[in-house]
């Protein structure tokens, strides 16, 4: 089961940092050492190597990296306030990070959290610096060492536009840190950055079909302390940071900074400040620094906007070209309170954290009917309708994990989205007929491969299940989604529970009753058996697999030995299962062989060993015995018949969910993944031999637990030679 975590939606600020240095120690501790011995701090988990700036190329120029102090004077952590024009884009193609830093210096109670303030370049000063990040619901402290890339004394990645401030620069490090390289930061969304410095959640408008209303939503964003950017989209590659005739830049990351609106010759004009990261190239059109609108505006409103403005990459311009520029606005908001109205709301949140394994629950967008109901399900319950209305206001952010880390492993973003259907009312998890009969009530609005999709939906109260998905199937991903609700929503994994019936097995039939199928058995049963009338392992392997390669509708390589031991262990604890009475009839009680050998032996566990020793325990199958497990195999073969619906002689990985549970065996997601990948080929497909080994072995597993758990509590306690001998005989 995905780790699940409900909480309150009113503040992620007091959370405390988790320390993430490999040696466990705090930032406070790594200093008071470095302090103590008179050393300046070396980051052993990021060092001052190529590997910590390029994963995929070697470094293109002579690369030293050095100390602020032994690039400047006299450096400062911070000069004056952090404020947005501090920060000017390097070397690397980052601008949606700075984006989303220049954002952040508008908002000071988040900055002073991401960029704490007890650290500085004078008297404590250790070569150690610290910064604190959102990351997949929790709080992470990032310390990194003050060695910084530099060519000819100059800094080649992110910096200030002060020489001696170095605030900036030490962010974008700890920030690569976290992500593996600096190269990792290569290309994204500032809506990322965004929410990694305040945890907050984030939306996405498209300026081209945005509500009427947008000046307002974007102010109003503003005012709550929410942050802003934007960007021009590009059809090619080629287009990508490709200066336009305006001043403006395609496929490049602006913030957002301020929205104002001025008097201009007897009329309103909406304007909005943006800010190009580079610290330069501005738009040149109506409004700009220079322009001749500002003529027309009053003085004392003209100075309070303009505020002295230089060629510092931030510009004005009117809100109706700047609709007609820009292509995407992206608001990271501290809390889902809706843009579009007055209200402030407390939310709920219930988070869960869950992945997609081929095989078993990387099922594929609808499109895909034959996995798409594999995928993770999660049920949401609306009982109560929000405060002003009669339909629940709802949240729902879809994040894909630590995919910027894994991308020196060839792995980007998934294209992800997902799909709310109204619930029926039973607990399972849904099959393939229900979502091939029953449409969506609401969904994203597009799969796109960014690391989190989210969407505000108004639904009636009732029961939901949400569906989140890769677009293609068979792709992996690990996801956290975060659910919020005005009024306290009930949310849970469905087929999370782990448990089986399994019926006792039927008596065999005496030799007078036996049918024509079960004389044939016999017949060939007695060639292989020897004068104790019973098989071995090797005999019973090649009994089957004889028995087995005369059926062509199954694909079969033939059974291991392995999986021979764990059927006669199987049948061993079905058949003295059925002896249980006898040993009652005397006085004692045992449940399966398992339990007598998970004990020292006493004298009464001795006697029992003797008494099983005297009626089986050989290591073999007598044939009432065989005939037990005969009855078995022939529902196992049907079952996988009517899985194979190819008629491929195999069965898809994804559908051993709905075998396992038509053999009285159900296992949540987490199990069927590690089935799935022990069990299924390259293509997903299980043959019969391995579909056989799962089913044998899982169903001995749970009748050794179930024998073991006495009181039906769902656990058990073991030693580790109880352990190791339950692991042995499975």
């Amino acid at each position: 089961m995905p780790l699940q975590s409900t909480l309150s939606g009113r503040s992620s600020g007091s959370t405390r940092a988790l320390d993430t240095q490999s040696d466990g120690k705090s930032f406070e501790q790594l200093r008071h050492e470095c302090l103590q011995n008179g050393v300046l701090f070396e980051d052993p988990d990021f060092p001052a190597t190529d590997s910590s700036l390029f994963f995929s190329q070697s470094v293109p120029v002579q690369i030293e990296w050095k100390r602020p102090k032994e690039l400047c004077e006299n450096p400062r952590f911070i000069v004056g306030d952090a404020n947005r024009t501090d920060i000017c884009q390097g070397q690397l193609g980052d601008c949606w990070l700075l984006a989303a830093i220049a954002s952040l210096t508008l908002k000071k109670d988040a900055l002073a959290r991401v960029v704490p303030h007890d650290q500085d370049f004078d008297h404590r000063y250790a070569g150690i610096f610290h910064f604190q990040f959102w990351h997949h619901n929790q709080w992470l402290d990032v310390v990194v060492d003050d060695r910084l890339p530099s060519v000819r004394n100059q800094l080649i990645m992110l910096h200030s536009a002060s020489n001696n401030e170095f605030w900036s620069a030490l962010l974008e490090k700890a920030y690569a840190k976290l992500h593996g390289s600096y190269e990792s930061l290569k290309g994204g969304s500032t809506m990322e950055a965004m929410e990694d410095f305040t945890g907050g959640v984030g939306e996405m408008y498209d300026t081209k079909s945005a509500p009427d209303n947008l000046f307002r939503i974007m102010k109003k964003a503003l005012d709550r302390g929410s942050m802003m950017g934007c960007s021009i989209n590009i059809s090619s590659s080629a287009e990508s940071e490709a200066k336009t005739t305006t001043g403006l830049v395609k496929g490049h990351a602006y913030s957002i900074t301020g929205l104002e609106e001025v008097n201009y010759r007897g009329q309103t004009v909406q304007l909005i400040r943006v800010r190009n990261p580079w610290g330069q190239v501005e738009w040149n059109g109506p409004w700009s620094d220079n322009s001749r609108e500002w003529n027309y505006v009053d003085r004392a409103e003209k100075t309070r906007i303009l505020q002295n403005s230089t060629e510092d990459g931030e510009f004005w311009m009117e809100f109706e070209d700047f609709k007609r520029n820009y292509d995407k606005v992206e608001i990271c908001n501290m809390t889902p309170d809706s843009l579009t109205d007055d209200t402030k709301r407390h939310w709920e949140v219930s988070m869960f954290e869950g992945n997609w394994i081929r095989g078993s629950t990387a099922g594929g967008c609808r499109n895909y009917i034959d996995t798409f109901w594999t995928n993770p399900q999660f049920r949401l319950e609306l009982e109560d309708a929000d405060d002003e209305d009669d339909v629940c206001s709802v949240v729902i952010a879809l994040m894909q994990k630590n995919r910027r880390k894994l991308r020196k492993e060839g792995m980007d973003l998934e294209t992800i989205g997902f799909a709310v259907y109204e619930s029926p009312n039973d607990e399972d998890h849904q099959g393939k007929d229900f979502f091939r009969y029953h449409a969506s009530k609401a969904r994203s609005r597009t799969y796109i491969n960014m690391r989190e999709v989210s969407e505000r939906f108004t639904l009636p109260p009732g029961k939901y299940l949400l569906v989140p998905t890769t677009f293609q199937p068979h792709h992996e991903a690990n996801f956290l989604i975060r659910i919020f609700s005005e009024k306290k929503a009930g949310a849970l994994e469905m087929g999370s529970n782990v448990d089986a019936d399994l019926p006792d097995p039927p008596m065999p039939s005496a030799p007078e009753e036996e049918t024509d199928e079960e004389k044939g058995l016999r017949r060939l049963f007695e060639q292989l058996a020897g004068a104790d009338k019973a098989i071995s392992v090797r005999e019973l392997q090649q009994m089957l697999n004889g028995v087995l390669s005369r059926r062509k509708e199954i694909k079969f390589d033939g059974l291991s030995l392995s999986t021979c031991h764990s059927i006669i262990n199987l049948m061993d604890v079905s058949f003295h299962s059925l002896l249980s009475d006898s040993f009652q009839a005397s006085g004692f009680r045992m449940s399966i062989k398992f339990t007598l050998l998970f004990f020292l032996p006493t004298q009464l566990e001795l006697f029992f060993l003797d008494a099983v020793n005297q009626v089986d325990n050989t290591g073999k199958l007598e044939f009432q015995e065989f005939k037990v497990f005969w009855e078995k195999m022939k529902k196992w073969i049907m079952l996988f018949l009517s899985f194979d619906t190819d008629r491929s002689g195999k069965m898809s990985s994804y559908e051993l969910r709905i075998a396992l549970k038509a053999a009285g065996m159900h296992l949540n997601n987490q199990l069927l993944q590690l089935v799935g990948l022990r069990f299924a080929d390259a293509n997903y497909d299980i043959d019969f031999d391995d579909y056989l080994t799962c089913i044998v072995r899982l169903e001995n597993m749970f009748r050794a637990f179930q024998a073991m758990d006495k009181f039906q509590r769902g656990r058990v306690k073991m030693n580790i030679m109880q352990f190791l001998m339950l692991s042995m005989n499975v």
